[in-house]
């Protein structure tokens, strides 16, 4: 809790509960789909949105971010516990609080891999290591690295970071980073990172489709 003093978490904690909760509001669309933003307070910006949250920072309070879940379940309480469970690491944000559906976090800079395609940046290949060395560091705290995907990675100054840790916690197969590895090395080193042209968010879109719709067929039917 070292970059922000007790009087300032104070402070934006009070804005949050006194502000943001009664003035934020937000519908969940459906699995899969990002969550509808029906309202956002005026003094406060929107960082980024996933499937029950959305992410947003205060002007008055850098360095920090607020991420508020659409509704309160055990959603909000898991991802706290997953935080704790970390501990420090550089490639992974801190919660500094949380209340009962929220979290009070340390931003992260950067550009997630998925931006970087639609924007042309090359992802250097120093992410994926940087990302590979972070999500064994959580497996040895025990942990469980979910739904590691471009939208959930950045990269900032040719360094790899995780972004979305809120299903570490869920003890499964999930594929999605070995995917991404290796679509990263079979094709986007081969194309991509030699010749860096935006792709258009509509391509990416049924890239991530397809990819849905794959992975839900019975694991016979999918290729080793």
């Amino acid at each position: 809790m070292s970059e922000f003093a007790n009087e300032r978490l104070s402070a934006l904690h009070s804005l949050v509960e006194q502000e943001l909760l009664s003035q934020l509001k937000v519908r969940i669309v459906g699995e899969g789909e990002p969550v509808d933003i029906i309202a956002v307070p005026s003094r406060w910006q929107l960082v980024g949105k996933g499937n029950y949250a959305v992410v947003v920072e205060h002007p008055e309070f850098p360095g920090v971010v607020v991420k508020v879940y659409a509704e309160a379940d055990n959603e909000c309480s898991e991802e706290a516990a997953v935080y704790r469970a970390l501990g420090e690491h550089p490639a992974f944000s801190r919660c500094y609080l949380s209340g009962e559906r929220y979290l009070l976090l340390k931003k992260l800079n950067g550009v997630t891999l998925y931006d970087c395609v639609i924007r042309g940046l090359r992802v250097e290949k120093q992410v994926f290591i940087d990302v590979e060395a972070a999500l064994e560091y959580a497996r040895l705290r025990g942990l469980y690295p979910h739904d590691v995907h471009g939208k959930n990675l950045m990269m900032y100054e040719g360094r790899g970071y995780v972004v979305d840790i809120s299903d570490f916690y869920i003890n499964d197969d999930c594929r999605m980073w070995s995917d991404l590895k290796k679509a990263y090395e079979r094709i986007y080193l081969k194309t991509l990172y030699k010749l860096p042209i935006p792709v258009p968010a509509w391509v990416l879109d049924l890239v991530r489709k397809g990819y849905r719709a794959y992975r839900k067929r019975p694991r016979s039917q999918v290729a080793k």
